[in-house]
């Protein structure tokens, strides 16, 4: 099978570790024993999230002020650069003998996008409310609760077409293992002259990696994080895990804007594209998840899959 594995930035960089390399690092590694397990027996193309990796680029730009702030299409390239070295690095490791590619990935979104007036996308890390208060006074940022906690958001435009979508396919093709759409990609716009140009903003990596899983013809789509599954009464003493489920019974659940909900979205989508595989969970149970025995998923091969729950 050809499957798209969307690796979530939490899952690599965890609410309350320090934003270094070495986190990273070490969260690669645990990251890259899911992906290898799956790897062995299917092809794989790899996205990942950056959401804490562009906050952390633009505080330290933000640190500089003798040259103008680089915008977040600048910021989204340069996360998918470092993600994908660390990722590419450690997959070599483990496979030396599998052929790797990380690929700088530009997707196109609509310039009159209304999530540009309305930021939904967090980044970066988690502050106590009145520390998030002095920053968007100080530096004109947006903030929104993220649980217990308060982070920056950014626009999120709806991801409209993968640009380098010839060139995955033709890697694909080769056998090669693709790390691709980082971040969900940078996003672009063509101007009055049909070339294209960056703009200021983050794409959500769930909804590009169901749009690149379907313009590749994927068979799976996992969306792998740091939760075991959606949840119906998420936060409350009554939450449960959704398992087999359908695209209709997740979209009637009333999910964040910020998080779950476009992953529920994302899944959605490429099943009603024809996916035949659809799921969201852990990360260290990649491997169960794609088999339907964890997480929660909507599977036209219903064989091996863990018992139904739905959102009523």
């Amino acid at each position: 099978m050809l499957v798209v594995l969307a690796l979530g930035g939490n899952a690599l960089l965890r609410r309350g570790e320090p934003l270094d390399v070495r986190a990273q690092r070490s969260n690669i590694a645990t990251a890259v024993d899911s992906v290898v397990a799956i790897a062995r027996e299917h092809q794989v193309v790899i996205t990942h999230g950056n959401g804490p990796q562009v906050g952390l680029l633009a505080l330290q730009n933000d640190a500089y002020p003798e040259v103008a702030a680089y915008p977040l299409d600048v910021l989204d390239a340069e996360t998918e650069g470092m993600v994908g070295y660390l990722l590419e690095q450690e997959l070599g490791n483990h496979l030396p003998r599998e052929r790797l590619a990380t690929l700088l990935t530009q997707v196109r979104v609509d310039p009159f996008d209304p999530a540009f007036s309305h930021p939904t996308k967090f980044i970066g890390p988690v502050y106590a409310e009145a520390r998030a208060d002095e920053l968007g006074q100080q530096r004109g940022w947006t903030f929104a609760k993220d649980g217990d906690h308060w982070r920056r958001v950014v626009p999120s435009p709806e991801p409209r077409a993968i640009v380098e979508v010839a060139t995955i396919r033709l890697l694909v093709s080769h056998g090669v293992t693709t790390i691709c759409a980082g971040g969900g990609g940078i996003p672009v716009v063509p101007d009055g002259a049909g070339c294209l140009r960056g703009v200021e903003a983050v794409i959500d990596k769930d909804l590009a990696s169901a749009l690149l899983a379907t313009e590749l013809g994927a068979d799976a789509l996992l969306l792998l994080t740091d939760v075991d599954a959606v949840q119906t009464g998420w936060g409350t003493p009554t939450s449960r895990p959704v398992g087999l489920t359908t695209a209709a019974d997740l979209r009637a659940m009333d999910l964040p804007a910020g998080s779950m909900g476009p992953k529920v979205e994302a899944i959605c989508r490429f099943a009603d594209g024809g996916g035949s595989i659809a799921a969201i969970g852990s990360l260290a149970d990649a491997s169960r998840v794609l088999a339907g025995q964890a997480g929660t998923s909507i599977r036209r091969s219903l064989s091996a899959a863990w018992p139904t729950a739905t959102s009523t």
